[in-house]
């Protein structure tokens, strides 16, 4: 820690939950049970009004996922802005927004990957345009992956692939890998009120904490209070970093710098110049790993720039899903 940071600020940094967003007053959560073991729940989020599946023929069907700590209500912001042109859906990914924990406690990410390809093989919407955020990045590039026909486009925020050694900024999180360590931080801010706790996370996931409206800052208060009274809020979060820090250590074909280089599917990379938790200095690695992918930074934003600059977000990705769809036939599209 250095002398800049206080102890309060330096334990903000270990619960990276990304503020939820104000989300739209005509958005429906449907939850999708999948039987077949393990068994597994999934709260959906969509726009009211939104057609069943297939997705309506003038618009081309998408998916949202977000990242470590976060909810379906992270993308509120950037699906309403596509509306017109993809019939996104964003989904909670098991123990976080509104879906239950797994079954088998599965947080890994390669549990929260079949997660998301159980999702869209029951709900027959594939391929779809697939978008991730942070530890979400990391889910969909193994789907892009191993999936290549559930995925026509790849856009990934601020995605957690592997960085050795990580931004300073990061370390605080990681730690919450260490069994025992979430609840030790639990302890040590358990007499943080709810605004508290939701203005040190804006300040860790935030370029510009001061971009978040008065609305949605009471949104994002009224739910982390909400999240900290399910009995399996820690539980989720250090058994989900843990999953991640330990993707970080995979090599061969299971790593996910090797299944970035797998990914066919036309990929947008953003990244935040601000960014505390995924360093801004990646994006040449990335944008080296994914093959002909394109890249959007931002420098004044921080690790949610869906949330901070939903526009400059929603005209890239309007970009990719145009080119990708002016393709040729025989390039496999």
């Amino acid at each position: 820690m250095s002398s800049t940071e206080s102890p309060d600020t330096a334990t903000a940094a270990a619960l990276p939950v990304p503020p939820a967003g104000t989300g739209a007053p005509d958005e429906l959560v449907d939850w999708v049970a999948l039987a077949s073991p393990p068994r597994l729940t999934l709260a959906v989020r969509s726009p009211a009004g939104r057609p069943e599946t297939p997705a309506a023929p003038d618009r081309e069907p998408a998916l949202f996922v977000h990242g470590l700590g976060g909810s379906s209500r992270n993308w509120s912001g950037l699906m309403s802005l596509l509306a017109d042109r993809l019939d996104g859906v964003a989904l909670d990914l098991p123990g976080f927004g509104e879906s239950p924990p797994p079954d088998d406690g599965d947080y890994t990410v390669c549990g929260q990957a079949r997660a998301v390809i159980r999702y869209l093989d029951a709900a027959g919407r594939g391929p779809v345009h697939l978008l991730g955020n942070s530890m979400g990045g990391a889910a969909v590039t193994r789907v892009a992956a191993v999936r290549p026909d559930l995925v026509r486009t790849l856009t990934l925020i601020s995605p957690a692939l592997p960085e050795l050694p990580p931004q300073r900024t990061a370390l605080p999180t990681a730690l919450l890998a260490i069994p025992g360590v979430a609840r030790l931080f639990a302890r040590l801010t358990r007499e943080w009120t709810p605004e508290q706790r939701t203005r040190e996370v804006l300040a860790l996931c935030y370029g510009d904490p001061a971009r978040v409206t008065p609305e949605g800052f009471g949104a994002a208060t009224e739910e982390y209070a909400q999240r900290l009274q399910l009995p399996y809020f820690w539980e989720a979060m250090e058994r989900s970093t843990r999953g991640l820090v330990n993707a970080y250590t995979l090599g061969g074909q299971h790593g996910l710098w090797r299944q970035a280089e797998r990914v066919l599917a036309p990929t947008l990379l953003v990244y935040g110049g601000r960014d505390r938790l995924v360093s801004y200095r990646m994006a040449r690695r990335a944008a080296a790993a994914f093959r002909g992918s394109r890249l959007l930074t931002l420098p004044e934003a921080g690790h949610v720039a869906m949330m901070e600059y939903p526009e400059a977000v929603a005209r890239a990705v309007r970009e990719l899903v145009d080119a990708a769809g002016a393709r040729p036939a025989a390039d496999g599209s």
